[in-house]
Formats: structure tokens, C-alpha cells, sequence
């Protein structure tokens, strides 16, 4: 497998950049893929609804597929809308060669309620999920594949006819109580969550079969794809940004440092002594306050990007000297000069460093050392950036 995971998507486009191919570029670029594309049909559609499709023919979905797997490879595929019949019997003749992970959307429904699959695709759906390593249908569609009102009955149906996994998510359930089931011809994994309070749902299903591929694509045990997955969704869900009038895009942009393969430095804590005047430092800095609990004595904040930053309050503590806290801005020395007037008390005001670094020093009330700085490239590619070598 390459470093970067290559993450084949065969999918419909969506003009709105609310699902579809945009909503799969978008979250396997989040997650650090390399998404390809192979677009079955051209949708015109927004936040309401859809108003027009275009299928792509069948040919040059194939050309697309050839394109990429013959230069580039590929570790793991996504299939969502797949445009026509025909198309899902030539793309699943393809993919049984191709020896990756895949997992198969069957997307029948726009969000909006528009029919984005006729009957004789859907009827050639069973072609897909026979290559297909994991099914994710929504509530309506699994009942439509199988004629099964029972989630569970419906999905055990569809593993002993196909050979693939099924996630039966329950997103269209009723009620705040949430749970989806991954079922394997020998197991059968359950979560339970909450249901999240917005009406930005355009996408959900592509964005987590995105995800679960890209999981897949890194060679996570099924089970912890899905899992990754959901997480990913839950915090896009968190992070929509709230556009159009009807049914409104993730915030697949807001998850930057909610997931990743390795360890992620997202959270830094110091000690204050003064919870009042702490958190009106931070807050003056530029920092978004998202917890407040002085009877805890204790307040975060939230940085651009989403690293959090967090005090905690505890008179008796000492400060150390050795440890300093920094926060880049792009706009520096205006920041600086701006919080300079306000009496914010710095210690030096911008300087360019040896290691390539403009800096700006001063303390918060408690005594701990905050930079303010702009380093560029220079962050993570400094001339003398250690290169580690690929295993």
C-alpha cells in the first residue's frame, strides 16, 4: 500500500457540494486520502432538492476506472449513485478483479426525496453488492432491497444472498436514540448515540461510506472502519456550517484534528490563578471560549483549526519557566500592534528568529510564556526537516 491511502470513488456529482462526489473528496481529503473519481452521472441540485440528472455513459465511467488503477492504484474503492443498470453490471465485472476493500452506497433517494436510481438499477444493485466487502443502505433502502421492514432480518437477508457485510444505520429512525448494526456473516457489532440537533444532513451516507473506505483503504479491521467512520460523520454533523434553506452540507472542513492514523497534538493545558483574569486574556488573544466553569475552576478554548487550549486553576501550583505556549497567526504584526494598544503587556514585540520563525513574547496573568508567532513552511518544513523513510 502507498503512504498516502489512494481511495477510488464511483459516484455521482453534486452541484450544491453537499453529497456525492464533492462529499467524498471532501472527507477522504480530511482524513488524508488521495481521492480519485470516476463520475457516473451529472446532478443539478442544492439544499432542496435535485432538478435535473444527466447519467454519464457507461464507457466512460469505465475509462475513468481504468485511468487511475492502471498509473496510480488503488487501496480501497466507494460506489455511491451509480447512474444506470448498465454501469453497475460493467462497474461490478471491474471490480471483482480488483483485490482492495469496497464498499457499496446504495443510493436510491436524494435526502431532498428525489429518486437518484430506477428500477432496473436497483435490481442490478445485487451485482455490487456480491464484489462488495461492506453495504451501507439507509433504513428505506434496505427495506426496498429486501421487502424487510425488520432492520435486522432485512440485513441478515442481504449477507446470506451476497457474501458482503451490511451496516444497517438508523438515521431515519424515530427518536433522539440512535444505534446502527454492522452485520458479518459471523458477527454482529452495535453502537449507540444520540441524535445531533441539525438539519444539515445532505450527505451523511456518502461522507460515512467515504470514511469507512478511506479506514479500510489504511488496513483497519472492518469493525474499527465503521467505527472511525461514525465518529468522522458525528463531528461533521457538529461542524456544518449551516448554508442553504433546505437540507444543508456537513462540515466535513471542521474535522481537521477530530481523527487521523497517529497521534494528534490537540489539547494543551496551563495553570492560572485568577480564573477572571485568565480566560479574559485568552479570549483577547483571539481564542474562542467553549467551556466556561469557574466553579471548576477550570475554562477552554477553541483555536482556529480546532486545537483546543484549556486553563485550570489552582492557586498553590507552581509555574514553570520552562514551557511556553504558541499560537500562529497569520496577521501577526497587526494582531500585535492591536493588542499592544490595548494594553496587552508583551515582552518583545515581533522579531525574526534564526530558525525562520517572526516572534512575539509576552506572559499571561499567571506567568506562563505565550509566543505569538509566524513561521510559514517553516513549521513543518524547515530546510532541515528530518525525512523519515517509508517502511
Amino acid at each position: 500500500m502507498s503512504k498516502t491511502p489512494r481511495i477510488l470513488v464511483i459516484a455521482g456529482s453534486d452541484s450544491g457540494g453537499g453529497a456525492g462526489i464533492q462529499a467524498d473528496i471532501k472527507t477522504i481529503t480530511m482524513l488524508g486520502g488521495h481521492a480519485m473519481t470516476a463520475i457516473t452521472a451529472v446532478t443539478a441540485q442544492n439544499t432542496l432538492g435535485v432538478s435535473a440528472v444527466h447519467p454519464v455513459p457507461t464507457e466512460m465511467v469505465l475509462a475513468q476506472i481504468d485511468a487511475v488503477v492502471g498509473d496510480i492504484g488503488v487501496d480501497a474503492v466507494k460506489v455511491g449513485m451509480i447512474g444506470s443498470a448498465f454501469t453497475a453490471t460493467q462497474v461490478a465485472l471491474r471490480l471483482a478483479s480488483l483485490e482492495v476493500p469496497i464498499v457499496f452506497d446504495p443510493v436510491m433517494l436524494a435526502t431532498s426525496g428525489a429518486a437518484l436510481a430506477d428500477e432496473a438499477t436497483i435490481a442490478a444493485f445485487g451485482l455490487l453488492m456480491d464484489v462488495a466487502t461492506l453495504a451501507t443502505p439507509n433504513l428505506p433502502e434496505l427495506a426496498r432491497l429486501t421487502g424487510d421492514e425488520d432492520p435486522i432480518a432485512a440485513g441478515l437477508a442481504l449477507v446470506s444472498r451476497h457474501g458482503c457485510a451490511v451496516l444497517v444505520k438508523g438515521g431515519h429512525d424515530e427518536g433522539d436514540a440512535l444505534a446502527d448494526a454492522l452485520i458479518e456473516e459471523d458477527n454482529l457489532t452495535s453502537w449507540q448515540g444520540q441524535r445531533i440537533d441539525t438539519t444539515s444532513t445532505h450527505g451523511t451516507g456518502c461522507t460515512l461510506a467515504s470514511a469507512i473506505a478511506f479506514h479500510l483503504g489504511c488496513g483497519e479491521s472492518l469493525a474499527r472502519a465503521v467505527e472511525r467512520g461514525r465518529h468522522f460523520v458525528r463531528m461533521a454533523l457538529h461542524g456544518a456550517p449551516g448554508l442553504g434553506t433546505g437540507h444543508g452540507p456537513l462540515g466535513q472542513q471542521s474535522v481537521r484534528l477530530d481523527s487521523g492514523a497517529g497521534p494528534r497534538l490537540n489539547q494543551v493545558t496551563v495553570t492560572g490563578k485568577d480564573y477572571a483574569a485568565m480566560v479574559t486574556f485568552y479570549r483577547a488573544l483571539g481564542l474562542k471560549q467553549i467551556v466556561d466553569a469557574p466553579e471548576n475552576n477550570y475554562a477552554r478554548f477553541e483555536s482556529a483549526g480546532g486545537a483546543t487550549f484549556s486553563v485550570q486553576i489552582d492557586p498553590e501550583e507552581a509555574i514553570s519557566e520552562s514551557t511556553a505556549v504558541y499560537f500562529e497567526c497569520d496577521d501577526l504584526d497587526q494582531r500585535v500592534e492591536r493588542l499592544a494598544r490595548s494594553g496587552m503587556p508583551f515582552e518583545h514585540g515581533p522579531r525574526d528568529q534564526p530558525w525562520m520563525w517572526r516572534e512575539a513574547r509576552l506572559r499571561d496573568p499567571a506567568g506562563n510564556t505565550v509566543f505569538l508567532y509566524k513561521a510559514g513552511e517553516a513549521r513543518r518544513y524547515p530546510p532541515w526537516r528530518i525525512e523519515q523513510s517509508t517502511p
